[in-house]
């Protein structure tokens, strides 16, 4: 199989395919409290499109695969494009990343139609606090997202928490406790204040990964947390001697341990990574069809305009290439590229697919 090699020598296996820019939820983290402008019916890519991008990615290496938004659930024809990825050869993981209010009537059907597996943001258990974050979200809709997902088979589970000061960081500890009794991923990430969030936040409410970490450890039995190892895969013991799902894979942003006699593990992302750039594995597919090297990106490559003008196989797989030739060594290092078909990304992390 052809492999794409960036120029630091990574391999770029995974991509991040933003199936839309609309969302349910107006998450203060992420979207406006508005919304964001909206795009006519033309420039979002087709259903048709997206699978052929990513039919021509796998055949360049690309071995995982993640449906994101917006909120994906908002986007008609998705069990379709589902089925459509799901059939592609040298997948070797498909998942999607859901707020789940939308999931109770659907994992089922996304299921059947070859999704493994999901990731769900859940940032608080206070349906006060759920409904200040989101904006004008229903935490039981999400609760019951979750349930049915498991039901449905789509594990592992991963919730995402995105800590804000003053707002859900007295939660930290509730949080973690969820893994002792559900084989659930809770991954906390440090908020990154975002250009398209409104401006509704800002660095006084960050709270340091380093601080979520450390009342994490303070919960534990003697105060340590077991470290999980990234070699493991899905299904083997875990160090409890409990089924695990150690699938982050070491080119993931998260760090993983566990709370002892847990079932399952507590994550931690950190604005920095705690050195993920230097593994950085993904490319990024907005909904209106550009292609970023890096979610910090300034510039990313055109694949709407190309695919609509005929391009074969072989020149969307130039673009492709493309692309990871731009992959900064870090996110830090993004900048602008100059040259034709080079494009400037939306300015909402909703926009850019998270």
């Amino acid at each position: 199989m052809t492999t794409l090699i960036d120029a630091f020598g990574r391999r770029i296996t995974y991509l991040r395919v933003s199936v839309t820019d609309k969302c349910n939820l107006r998450c203060v983290y992420c979207m406006p409290e508005h919304g964001v402008k909206p795009r006519s019916h033309y420039e979002i890519l087709r259903l048709e499109e997206i699978a052929r991008v990513v039919r021509v990615a796998a055949g360049l290496g690309i071995t995982k695969v993640r449906i994101t938004g917006g909120e994906p659930l908002v986007r008609n024809g998705l069990v379709q494009l589902v089925k459509m990825i799901a059939s592609l050869p040298g997948l070797h993981d498909f998942a999607m990343t859901t707020n789940g209010t939308l999931l109770d009537d659907r994992a089922a059907e996304l299921a059947a139609a070859g999704l493994k597996r999901v990731n769900i943001s859940l940032d608080t258990l206070r349906p006060d606090v759920y409904s200040r974050i989101t904006r004008r979200g229903d935490l039981q809709a999400a609760l019951r997202g979750i349930a049915a997902a498991e039901a449905a088979g789509l594990r592992p589970i991963r919730l995402n928490a995105v800590v804000v000061r003053g707002v859900n960081d007295g939660e930290i500890e509730d949080l973690a406790r969820l893994t002792l009794e559900h084989a659930w991923d809770v991954r906390f990430i440090e908020l990154m204040p975002f250009w398209g969030n409104g401006g509704s936040l800002g660095p006084s409410d960050v709270v340091p990964i380093e601080e979520v970490r450390g009342r994490v450890k303070a919960i534990a039995r003697g105060g340590a947390l077991v470290p999980c190892h990234a070699s493991l895969t899905l299904g083997s013991a875990a160090p409890t001697g409990r089924p695990g799902s150690e699938a982050a894979g070491e080119s993931g942003p998260a760090s993983y341990m566990r709370l002892p006699g847990a079932l399952g593990r507590v994550g931690f992302i950190s604005r920095e990574g705690d050195g993920f750039c230097v593994r950085c594995n993904r490319l990024r597919l907005t909904a209106d069809g550009k292609l970023l090297p890096c979610l910090l990106a300034t510039s990313g490559v055109d694949l709407r305009e190309p695919l609509r003008d005929g391009a074969d196989d072989a020149a969307i797989a130039g673009l492709i290439r493309k692309a990871v030739s731009m992959k900064p060594e870090s996110g830090a290092a993004c900048g602008g590229v100059a040259g034709a078909g080079v494009l400037q990304p939306s300015p909402s992390l909703c926009e850019i697919g998270g």
